[in-house]
């Protein structure tokens, strides 16, 4: 059974201001946690999701590059969590504490936030990242860190072994306890009797307070480079402190454990596809786990011209898509794509496997398919995307699996 303390004795912190490089050109305007997903929420409002259903209401939310975004939808969608006294969710860029730097890493925004959790006292001090898709009870995260009187406790997912060489990897005994943590080896230790399988770290951590002050302490050498998984875990498995991989328990009741590194471009395209499937494996429809998130108040999504007698002419549909408020298929079809609010798609053209992101409009007789589009694109009439991969690289990016993304606000001629 969960503490009925366990939301007043935790002080949380999300990362949330990371650049995304891998990302570009989504993140060429934005953080990377404020990158629109499914539609209609932004990367962070996972995390966030997660927090207010665990019960969590004081919040530091770390931010730095490009947080301008990420800032307007926080304090637009989030400000309830400071709706009565002792509950907050603060935007903290770097406080230029201890050195004169932007954050150097995960281990460095926190050193540089010591203060905060001076102040606050906390018990224990969970740290997330705010740039991943999954649903999380953090407070049975704790109960399992109190079980096993760790002095950090890391959240882990169970992968097979040749996947797991992209990821931090926790080498566990029988117990669970960490004796070895290899970021991205060549040939990742198994889980014990799991010989094909491996634990990957979620970059979900749970620390008692008092050892995360002492560990930030030696983290301030200047030859380190103040990341939980390179420097902190080895730090603290090298000093035998109680180090344990927590199984990462999944609140989506699918069956099938889902957790989501969208890092990268065909990462994040193929996340939200996931979506478009009859019965998805990540439920949005989740009444007792809401995602939350904040846009607009607009009018509903609708189609206009379904000319019954002569479809092949002029037809506006649907299918196997997400359709967000405010936009028009007006005349126009779409096959299994998520729409954006205030997206139009204009008579006689086609969208295929594709993302088009808030007031993307698509001109008439134009085409377009695998491909991603970000906000106040206009795709001129009769233009097509995603149908000639040479010509598309010639003006776009275009991923390792040939998925053209637009940037935001890119003038195509």
């Amino acid at each position: 059974m969960i503490d009925d303390h366990f939301g007043t004795e935790t002080l949380t912190f999300i990362m949330a201001g990371g650049h995304g490089k891998r990302l570009h050109p989504l993140t060429e305007e934005r953080a990377k946690p404020a990158v629109v997903f499914g539609g209609i929420y932004r990367l962070i409002d996972f995390t966030l999701s997660n927090c207010y259903h665990s019960g969590l209401r004081k919040l530091l939310v770390l931010t730095q590059y490009r947080s301008r975004s990420l800032h307007r939808h926080i304090l637009n969608g989030w400000s309830f969590f400071n709706a009565r006294p002792g509950e907050y969710l603060d935007l903290n860029p770097p406080q230029f504490r201890g050195r004169e730097s932007w954050y150097l890493g995960t281990a460095d925004a926190i050193y540089q936030n010591l203060f905060a959790i001076h102040a606050e006292k906390p018990e224990y001090v969970l740290v997330l990242g705010g740039d991943h898709i999954y649903k999380m009870h953090y407070g049975k995260f704790l109960q399992f860190h109190k079980e096993k009187s760790a002095d950090i406790s890391v959240s882990c997912v169970e992968v097979k072994r040749e996947e797991a060489r992209d990821f931090g990897v926790l080498h566990v005994d029988k117990n669970n306890k960490v004796v070895g943590f290899l970021e991205k080896p060549d040939d990742p230790p198994p889980i014990p009797g799991k010989p094909d399988r491996a634990l990957v770290s979620m970059g979900i951590y749970y620390f008692t307070a008092e050892k995360l002050i002492s560990v930030l302490e030696f983290d301030r050498d200047e030859n380190s480079r103040h990341d939980f998984g390179r420097n902190i875990i080895p730090y603290m498995i090298d000093q035998e402190m109680e180090v344990y991989a927590y199984p990462f328990e999944d609140e989506n009741r699918r069956g099938k454990t889902y957790w989501r590194d969208v890092g990268s471009i065909d990462a994040y395209y193929n996340a939200n596809m996931e979506l478009l499937e009859v019965d998805p494996i990540f439920n949005l429809y989740d009444r007792d786990w809401r995602i939350m998130t904040w846009y607009p108040s607009l009018p509903p999504a609708k189609t206009v011209f379904a000319d019954e007698e002569e479809p092949k002419i002029r037809v506006g549909k649907a299918l196997d898509s997400l359709l967000s408020p405010g936009s028009i298929i007006s005349g126009g079809i779409v096959k299994k794509s998520i729409i954006s609010p205030l997206v139009k798609v204009n008579s006689y053209s086609t969208v295929e496997n594709s993302i088009l992101m808030d007031r993307v409009e698509i001109g008439r007789r134009a085409r377009v398919k695998n491909a991603i589009i970000d906000k106040d694109v206009r795709v001129p009439p009769g233009y097509e995307i995603g149908y000639d991969t040479s010509e598309d690289r010639k003006k776009f990016f275009v991923s390792d699996s040939g998925i053209v993304v637009i940037s935001k606000g890119q003038k195509i001629e």
